[in-house]
């Protein structure tokens, strides 16, 4: 049967039109809080992330600095997302950011898959809130580590809460946590297939080896 789905967020920043443009729609700036790293060549949308499961894309709008789009292939099973992001300056130097990610989940099975792309939607949101707030104009370097698989979240999320650096946890829902700090912005994810993932923005250098700790949760 499947799922088709349409997500709306929205935000007041405090920054400029072209700053919220060159985050959404340069590689550089996607990869500053976004999954992974991303690639941006002529019209192709390419996001680097574990095993490379995310499709590529192809942008579809391109009106510097208020409107970027870009949509994955429609598979031969109706898949497909797509992503927009509308820009709209403000008075008192604020600029309104809307975004709306859609798409097709083929299948009878696609409720896990879905409930896992709602949260981590609010999430990369979130996030993208954050980085234009407090780190704007700045490039971030991701790293991610991959955890073994995880058999009792409840206590997983407890050691993790408490293995945390000193920060302002900036969004959280049942698949997700995330942290802010001066060095930059931490991500805890619920794997799809069940692991812990580590996926995080820095704009500082750090030596933290995130492998062997999320070994140690």
């Amino acid at each position: 049967m499947g799922k088709s789905f349409e997500t709306h967020h929205n935000a007041d920043l405090p920054t400029t039109p072209e700053q919220i443009w060159d985050a959404i729609a340069t590689g550089p700036g996607i990869s500053s809080w976004f999954i992974g790293r991303t690639e941006i060549h002529d019209t192709t949308v390419r996001t680097h992330f574990g095993d490379d499961w995310i499709p590529t894309g192809t942008i579809t709008t391109h009106q510097a600095p208020t409107h970027f789009a870009y949509r994955t292939t429609t598979a031969p099973d109706g898949r497909f997302i797509a992503y927009e992001y509308l820009i709209e300056a403000r008075d008192h130097s604020a600029t309104h950011l809307r975004t709306v990610t859609s798409g097709f989940l083929p299948g009878d099975d696609w409720e896990d898959e879905y409930e896992a792309m709602q949260h981590g939607t609010a999430l990369f949101f979130a996030t993208l809130v954050e980085y234009l707030t407090h780190f704007p104009g700045r490039t971030a370097t991701p790293v991610t580590a991959f955890g073994p698989p995880v058999t009792d979240w409840p206590t997983t999320w407890q050691n993790l809460r408490q293995a945390l650096p000193d920060g302002h946890i900036y969004h959280e829902n049942p698949h997700a946590l995330a942290l802010r700090t001066n060095r930059g912005l931490y991500r805890y994810l619920r794997g799809f297939h069940g692991s812990l993932v580590a996926d995080h923005e820095l704009f500082a250098p750090d030596n933290t080896d995130w492998n062997t700790f999320l070994r140690a949760l």
